[in-house]
């Protein structure tokens, strides 16, 4: 068994890498939130999501997160009236990308909290070895 300060910031660590992950999705899906298909009828950007799943890490003796798939967002396209633009089908509609901005940015929000909370762990944990060792020292 490992010690469960350097056990809690394995796991902070995996905090830390799976709500990055979850970060450059969300700022990939608000980039493309206006790109359309390439050619009249064309399917648009699609929204990507990303789906978190459990590891054990049996040397720690602890779940670890993980990203465990980026998948695609299967909810149907916005169509919008907009005959001038080149992804028009022959009625003038167009479809959009199925990127809602009020859920990326809940979504981002809640990221960024979690992805703040873990480096709080990581700092408390490296404070906390670093008292260790002081305390050895004197």
């Amino acid at each position: 068994m490992i010690d469960p300060i350097v056990s809690s910031l394995k796991i902070a660590s995996s905090g830390l890498s799976a709500q990055s992950t979850r970060l450059r999705v969300v700022s990939e899906n608000i980039a493309n939130v206006n790109t359309t298909g390439e050619t009249a009828g064309a399917d648009p950007y699609q929204r990507k999501t990303v789906t978190f799943g459990a590891e054990l890490d049996r040397m720690i003796g602890a779940d670890l997160v993980k990203v465990s798939q980026v998948g695609r967002d299967d909810s149907p396209y916005v169509v919008e009236h907009d005959p001038g633009n080149p992804a028009a089908n022959a009625d003038g509609y167009v479809k959009m990308p199925n990127v809602n901005m009020l859920v990326e940015m809940a979504d981002m929000r809640e990221a960024n909290r979690s992805y703040e909370a873990n480096l709080q762990v990581v700092k408390q944990a490296r404070e906390l070895i670093n008292m260790t060792i002081d305390l050895l020292r004197s």
